[in-house]
């Protein structure tokens, strides 16, 4: 056994002998097994101890623990919390509360000691167990594939990893090793309680699933490193497939693009939503029906907002999904927006006004005037525009929208409508409309940039009177 596990030691677990690791050690046979091999491999060990204080007997495992740190000769630290206390305030389970505590003290530890990684002692046949509590819950290959060698748990440390190098080693093996190297180990007496599912799982229901296969563990042991191999190979390839996704990303928000998205199967939406939620939520647990409500939302194009998980909300802006923490204070440099404490800009002729974020409007009268219905005829740019200068008053202005104002849209035959109304048909995102610049002429507005001119000042093939706008901007503009 010390053979395989040292081999994994450097292989699976990626571990530096010339580097400390932080062991966790309850005092049980598993853990005991860990710290006496990698101590015996070499490695610089550092004890680590948490003691939860919710047995009685929880004191007198703490001072064993200590007694075999001083027996090896090695540094040893140990700390202890209410773990009940931290449940109650956190509502939490104890089983979790328990967990983060201890967690957050190993890493702590590792800073401090400047070690490579932390060490668990979690065997095969907590592989097992986990991966059956995954199954009950609904997982996925992401649940179903079990712990790794070698893991980043972010919601406790991005840079120091957890190594598990006793994955594939049974807890016969680790009983029968302590027994072989006189290590002592203390059982712990909670783990037979019917009230934790880990309890029922190891005491009731693989025993009875054992009596339909004999060698049950191993088989699920197996599925679960087959998992785990298939997900390394589809993560590889979702890596590419994220690339191709993402158009923006930061610590509170990540934009997907709608149109690629829509065009792939329910699957990938599935996966590139799940990776999305790990970027801003790494220990958020994600069920089936959250990647349901992701794909149907996506498939939905009534649907502008929902609810997805832990806070996140999802919701779509012309080609982007936004998957965002719902207090997200998301980007507006890729729309023209009048500047902050400026309200109205009186226009001149030519003009170059600076709005937000690197936009630029301009004006200019434009000569020759033949040249202008073939220019505009052939415009994809819907920000820029010529328009019929004869009837346009002189005084041009730059503004916000206004209570009350209406615009008569080119092509609706000089049919007004609320602006409000134009912007909710257009779908311009409901947050840039506030300081979405308009250009006007008096109370008229005779330019929304980015969708139409009103018909009443619209380029004719005859026009001499010509007027040419425009916004223009140094990064790449959305597509609205």
């Amino acid at each position: 056994m010390f053979e395989k596990i040292e081999v994994l030691l450097n292989g699976e677990c990626g571990l530096d002998p010339q580097k400390p690791i932080v062991v966790g050690v309850s005092g049980g046979p598993d853990s005991l097994c860990l710290m006496d091999i990698l101590h015996q491999a070499g490695y610089s060990v550092v004890i680590a101890h948490f003691n939860h204080k919710l047995r009685p007997e929880a004191d007198v495992e703490a001072r064993a623990v200590e007694e075999i740190a001083r027996k090896f000769s090695v540094p040893f630290v140990v700390a202890s919390e209410d773990v009940n206390l931290h449940a109650q305030n956190e509502k939490l389970s104890i089983e979790e509360a328990a967990r983060i505590l201890r967690y957050s003290f190993l890493f702590a530890q590792a800073h401090d000691f400047n070690a490579q990684a932390v060490a668990v002692g979690h065997t095969a046949d907590d592989q097992v167990e986990t991966v059956l509590m995954h199954f009950l819950r609904g997982a996925g290959l992401n649940g179903l594939k079990g712990m790794s060698y070698r893991a980043q748990l972010s919601i406790f440390d991005m840079e120091i990893p957890v190594v598990r190098p006793l994955l594939d080693t049974w807890r016969t093996e680790t009983v029968a090793y302590c027994t072989s190297h006189n290590l002592v180990p203390h059982y712990d007496p909670s783990n037979d309680l019917p009230v934790f599912l880990r309890n029922r799982v190891r005491n009731t229901l693989i025993p009875t699933l054992e009596t339909y296969n004999p060698r049950f563990r191993e088989a699920v042991w197996r599925s679960a490193q087959t998992i785990s191999y298939d997900q390394a190979l589809l993560s590889d390839a979702l890596a590419a497939w994220w690339k191709q996704s993402v158009l923006q990303q930061t610590e509170d928000y990540v934009k997907l693009d709608l149109d690629f998205l829509s065009r792939q199967t329910i699957g990938l939406q599935r996966q590139l939503v799940r990776r999305a939620v790990e970027r801003l939520l790494p220990s958020q647990e994600i069920v089936y029906s959250v990647l349901e409500s992701a794909s149907a939302f996506i498939a939905d194009p009534s649907q502008v907002r929902i609810d997805l998980i832990g806070g996140l909300v999802l919701f779509r802006e012309a080609n982007a999904l936004y998957l965002a923490q719902s207090e997200a204070e998301l980007p507006l440099d890729l729309w023209p927006q009048m500047p902050k404490g400026m309200d109205s800009i009186q226009i001149s002729l030519p003009a170059q006004v600076s709005l937000s974020d690197n936009w630029q409007f301009s004006s200019e009268k434009w000569e020759p005037a033949e040249t202008a219905w073939e220019r505009s005829s052939n415009n994809e740019d819907r920000f820029r525009v010529w328009l019929d200068a004869d009837n346009l008053s002189d005084k041009l202005e730059l503004r916000i929208r206004r209570p009350g104002d209406q615009f008569e849209p080119l092509g609706l035959e000089g049919h007004s409508q609320k602006l409000s109304d134009f912007f909710t048909n257009v779908k311009l995102p409901r947050r840039a409309r506030a300081r979405w610049p308009l250009l006007c002429s008096g109370d008229t507005v005779i330019w929304v940039p980015g969708y139409r001119p009103t018909e009443r000042f619209k380029l004719k093939e005859v026009s001499s009177n010509i007027i040419y706008f425009s916004l223009t901007c140094r990064t790449e503009k959305t597509e609205i």
